[in-house]
């Protein structure tokens, strides 16, 4: 909007001048001509520059011809300036548009004459030029506050991909006489260092080595250890729920990734065993139709659920090692 305004004022402008200024005998026609030369980006279409500015007529035809494009120009910047929702807000910008627009089109009523059967030419663009000087500034990003987005996550030193944990468990715990049954150590975040055995952590399923990532929702991945201790001791009678992960060791995730591998081996062998065994019964059957009146209903469920109950096995087994 700001582009086709500026635009369309700059033509205006450019017809006023050649419309109203009447060149004096002390001006200098090669100063005028050099001027005419600086505003427009191109050389307009006609008379060179020296006829235009000696002869009234001319100017006029081109300063009409600046106008015209000028009227174009606001009219665009008003279509834009109503296809946004927020400009259409600003009042005093929708009433700044039509003001100009007005303007313009008195003007062009002004110079515009009824014996007027010429076309008008295509006025060439204004050439921009602003007061303005660049300034380049630094930024100073020491003012500007950067959100780390993976800070939710915890400390890189745990919470990273080079690592794999479990899933968080959430335990609730109740003290006892004798506390919560372990120990804390380090900080963001903090490790149980040790469960006594038959205690309140114990039972809950707490190991040694687990990390405690919450204190009753709240999250303290990042806590140290003075602040996770101030928190399970302000807990109330009925116990403390806290979050913990576990860290999967290299040697566990090859275990798991061998159960997985020979569980899908087993399945396969079983399953090409008893299509072995079925083709061999159907190329049977195929010799001696009598072969299927006397079929072993009993003898194949059995078959069936034994072939079948193999897999399940595995997969229970890849299932509780999690």
């Amino acid at each position: 909007v700001k582009s086709k305004y500026f635009k369309a004022v700059s033509h205006y402008f450019a017809a006023v001048a050649l419309c109203d200024h009447i060149m004096g005998p002390d001006d200098e026609e090669s100063e005028q001509v050099k001027a005419l030369q600086q505003l427009h980006v191109t050389m307009p279409e006609g008379p060179s520059l020296i006829t235009v500015l000696r002869d009234k007529e001319e100017r006029r035809k081109l300063g009409k011809a600046h106008l015209k494009k000028a009227i174009i120009k606001h009219e665009e910047a008003m279509r834009i300036h109503s296809l946004c929702r927020i400009l259409r807000k600003m009042d005093i910008l929708q009433e700044v548009l039509a003001l100009v627009h007005k303007r313009s089109l008195k003007k062009y009523s002004e110079i515009d004459h009824e014996d007027d059967f010429f076309d008008t030419a295509e006025a060439p663009e204004i050439h921009p030029k602003t007061q303005q000087k660049p300034d380049i500034k630094t930024p100073n990003f020491s003012k500007v506050k950067v959100t780390d987005i993976f800070h939710r996550l915890g400390p890189l030193s745990v919470f990273s991909a080079k690592n794999r944990w479990t899933p968080a468990t959430e335990v609730h715990l109740k003290k006892s006489e004798k506390g919560f049954g372990f120990t804390l150590r380090g900080d963001s975040p903090v490790l149980i260092a040790g469960v006594v055995p038959d205690g309140s952590a114990d039972e809950a399923g707490l190991r040694e080595g687990d990390y405690l990532v919450s204190v009753n929702q709240q999250d303290c991945k990042w806590s140290k250890h003075t602040d996770v201790v101030q928190l399970l001791k302000n807990i109330s009678t009925e116990g403390v729920s806290i979050g913990v992960i576990t860290l999967i060791t290299s040697e566990q995730h090859n275990q798991t990734d061998r159960k997985s591998l020979l569980g899908t081996m087993t399945s396969a062998s079983i399953f090409s065993g008893n299509d072995k065994e079925n083709s061999r019964k159907i190329a049977d059957s195929s010799k001696s139709p009598g072969l299927l009146l006397t079929w072993n209903k009993k003898k194949n469920s059995g078959k069936d659920g034994s072939t079948f109950s193999l897999p399940f096995i595995a997969v229970t087994d890849d299932g509780s090692f999690y």
